[in-house]
């Protein structure tokens, strides 16, 4: 078991020390792929072979910028997020596989707040904070894409490729792949269920912030549909078959 995992495990019995006060996961129990585990995931997920390979600098950020983007928004500040990101909490990890529109506006009101107004600030921030991070997201999976292209073409004319090393690669092409349009799909999702509280939100709670979360969810779409993560005017689901070449459009 590597060095990390031992002191994440040593350090179950303290809660606190997981994470820091804003919700990350501490320094000290960082590694450098702390999300390579979404590849073998997503991969075994859809019945596609996994990569050998090492990440590449772009490979690796895009795994680290993608998470944040399919973790649920109701998941940052649990005890348990740190397992999340190792990808070490199998049990908690399932039901992200499973979109429920209910769920995000069910932990929302299940939270007792003083002031309805609390609600709509909480919508606010979970939607701007998914609005900030796919610009970056995208930027890194078009790079990624680009570099796909070129490795799928590369591999037509390299002389002396083992059918391991074939493999590899047009494995860790369909899981980069994959990654993209998990990340889409979970914005796709993030947006129904947004609308859905939003719409639970003005019966219970009619306030002139309505108008606001509405401007950036609209944003949001746009958002989603500039970054262009899979083919222009493909419909979901996204993810359930892998393409053992690059998704990203321009």
């Amino acid at each position: 078991m590597k060095l990390h995992k031992i002191r994440i495990l040593f350090c179950l019995p303290i809660i606190g020390c997981l994470n820091t006060d804003l919700g990350r996961v501490r320094p000290t129990l960082r590694s450098d792929d702390i999300h390579r585990w979404m590849g073998p995931a997503v991969t075994q997920r859809y019945g596609e072979a996994q990569s050998a390979f090492p990440l590449t600098d772009d490979e690796r950020t895009l795994r680290d910028l993608g998470y944040p983007l399919i973790e649920p928004p109701y998941e940052r500040q649990r005890w348990y997020s740190v397992l999340n990101e190792y990808g070490l909490s199998g049990m908690f990890l399932q039901s992200w596989w499973y979109y429920d529109q209910t769920a995000y506006a069910a932990d929302m009101f299940s939270d007792p707040a003083r002031s309805t107004e609390t609600y709509y600030a909480r919508l606010l921030r979970d939607i701007r904070n998914d609005n900030v991070r796919i610009g970056p997201f995208a930027r890194v999976a078009r790079q990624v894409s680009d570099m796909d292209v070129r490795r799928d073409k590369s591999l037509r004319y390299v002389s002396n490729l083992s059918p391991r090393e074939h493999g590899n690669a047009v494995a860790r092409m369909a899981e980069n792949s994959l990654i993209a349009r998990w990340v889409h799909q979970s914005l796709m999702e993030r947006t129904y269920a947004y609308n859905y509280a939003l719409e639970k939100l003005v019966i219970v709670a009619p306030s002139a912030q309505a108008a606001e979360v509405e401007r950036q969810l609209n944003q949001m779409r746009a958002l989603i549909a500039e970054a262009a993560l899979v083919p222009r005017g493909s419909s979901g689901p996204w993810i359930t078959q892998a393409a053992a070449r690059p998704l990203v459009t321009k």
